[in-house]
């Protein structure tokens, strides 16, 4: 069962994961992440950062509930840090809460950690290590087996303070079901992976969504107990703070915080170090920053303080196991991903618009260190090429400047100021400019009228192919000005249509002759047709006269 699961509609071109995964264990497909699960250390980091909530951890809470029905005793143990979760609530009040969800009985993993801290005391003693890493954060683990398995001869080979205390839970109460309960998400791995020790595990989270359901709120009450030092274990050094560190020839380190733990692994790797016993944490502050800590409950000092502040200063009364009962076994875990050839790498630079080394701007906002990397992670199928910011950048603005270079159109850009930000080649012919510094940054009223671009920015109402003569440049132009409320800037689109304009004057000075000459021919037709009219009336009357008296002489014979 995998621990961390995705919701894949709430992945959406982000890549704030992969900038946070401390070792690159996130791939990308159509612009959704996915986890690779042999490559993740469970630090939690991607479900910490993550914006829309699309990492989740995989809960466990009714896996829990079918255990309390199943009959059998079923004990909690509680990490430390439980007390900078819930404030001001001791072991004794979280027993009696815990108690009403039908638990057994509730006890600290601190008493665990009384019983690794032993072991780490019995190894730096006998001396003949020669760097001992602690082996309580699973992450850690998991980061020697999947990235530096040639240190795993230096990680303690000790159980983790939860499988410790849960083997002796088992121990002691016979059939018993053993159930932890802390911050951590790689938790949830190890009591899967080393199976019959621990049978499930929940965060603070889930038990805190479960007191809620059932209307439970632990009591505030805490009481003193110095037999306890083993609490410090949350808290960055606190392994360290509980040992007796009694062999001189040993230095002693706390690191935490994924990355610190890688440099110091390189370290190792690279032989820098020797004769040292190395507190390792994933996280930052230790178990009190993690992952479920951090993302709802994230007060460091405060935290540190409450875990101080309980923390006692003699080591819990439990038995201590034999040795070989402690041992706990680690194996390589082997990474699929192929190392491509370079020339593989220079094609992908390439395609990803790095041509030259000064191409390579290594700004890390693809989530890889080096646009390398990045190179690397595209061939081995873990990310593509549109993750990369100034390519995309690059790609945009290349083809708005294609664009604006090729339209006919003048493009002038103000700023609220009313400033020139941006003029294209077509605004420069016709502002009569010969290159665009002679405006740029300038008040657009040293070359354009600037009262509509006023009124635009005024009352945000674009104005859109209004005709305008610029009788200072000789030019006719049909004018769009718009408002860009997000980015406040205000873009003027000139269309020259001087030749449209002036062809237009011409057709209408054809028409207005083309009529004068028209009125004037049919003036003077008229005239010939009145004329022509007068003629034939006075030979009709003459004719008419004649044949009357032509009719009348026959007639009268």
């Amino acid at each position: 069962m995998e621990c961390l699961t995705l919701k894949k509609s709430n992945c959406k071109n982000c890549y704030k994961c992969i900038r946070h995964c401390p070792v690159k264990s996130i791939r990308f497909s159509g612009n959704q992440a996915y986890i690779i699960g042999n490559e993740c250390i469970m630090c939690g980091q991607c479900f910490v950062v993550c914006p829309q909530g699309a990492k989740e951890i995989v809960e466990e809470t009714e896996k829990v509930k079918v255990l309390l029905l199943s009959g059998d005793p079923v004990v909690v143990s509680l990490a430390p840090s439980f007390v900078a979760n819930y404030e001001g609530v001791g072991i004794e009040s979280m027993r009696e809460a815990l108690k009403k969800l039908g638990f057994y009985d509730a006890e600290e993993t601190a008493l665990g950690a009384t019983v690794v801290k032993r072991e780490y005391d019995r190894m730096v003693n006998e001396g003949n290590r020669d760097i001992i890493i602690s082996s309580c954060c699973h992450s850690i683990n998991l980061l020697i087996q999947k990235k530096f398995p040639t240190l795993l001869p230096y990680l303690a080979d000790v159980l983790s303070p939860m499988q410790a205390h849960c083997m002796d839970i088992k121990k002691r109460i016979p059939n018993a079901k053993t159930v932890f309960i802390g911050p951590c998400v790689s938790k949830k791995d190890e009591a899967q992976h080393y199976e019959g020790i621990v049978d499930a595990v929940l965060t603070f989270d889930e038990l805190t969504a479960w007191f809620k359901e059932e209307n439970i709120e632990p009591e505030k009450s805490i009481a003193e107990n110095d037999n306890s030092r083993a609490r410090f274990f949350p808290t960055t050094g606190g392994i360290l703070k509980t040992m007796e560190k009694s062999n001189p020839d040993y230095s002693y380190m706390a690191i935490d915080g994924t990355e610190n733990c890688i440099a110091a692994l390189k370290d190792i790797e690279a032989g820098n170090l020797h004769k040292c016993f190395i507190e390792m944490s994933a996280c930052a502050g230790s178990c009190v920053g993690g992952p479920v800590m951090e993302k709802f409950h994230r007060s460091p000092v405060r935290d540190y303080i409450a875990v101080s502040n309980y923390a006692g200063s003699k080591d819990f009364d439990i038995d201590q196991p034999d040795e070989t009962e402690l041992q706990k076994h680690f194996e390589v875990i082997e990474r699929k991903n192929e190392m491509p050839d370079e020339a593989q790498i220079t094609e992908t630079l390439r395609q990803m618009g790095k041509i030259r080394p000064d191409d390579e701007l290594n700004c890390g906002t693809c989530g890889y260190d080096t646009c390398r990397e990045k190179a690397i992670a595209i061939l081995q199928g873990k990310a593509e090429i549109s993750m990369c910011l100034p390519y995309l950048k690059e790609r945009a603005e290349n083809f708005s400047d294609t664009i604006a270079r090729n339209t006919p159109n003048g493009l002038v850009v103000l700023n609220e100021k009313l400033e020139v930000q941006q003029v294209n080649n077509a605004a420069l012919r016709i502002l009569n400019l010969r290159s665009a510094t002679d405006i740029l940054g300038d008040q657009v009223v040293h070359v354009l009228d600037p009262t509509d671009f006023n009124n635009v920015l005024t009352d945000s109402r674009p104005i859109r192919d209004k005709r305008e003569y610029l009788a200072e440049y000789g030019k006719y132009v049909d004018k769009t000005i718009v408002y860009d409320k997000e980015y406040h800037l205000l873009l003027g689109i000139f269309r020259d249509v001087t030749q449209e304009e002036t062809q237009r004057e011409r057709n209408d000075e054809i028409s207005r002759q083309t009529v004068e000459i028209a009125d004037k021919v049919v003036d003077k037709q008229m005239r010939i047709v009145q004329e022509i009219a007068s003629l034939l009336g006075e030979t009709a009357a003459e004719t008419k006269i004649a044949l009357t008296k032509l009719k009348e002489s026959i007639n009268n014979e």
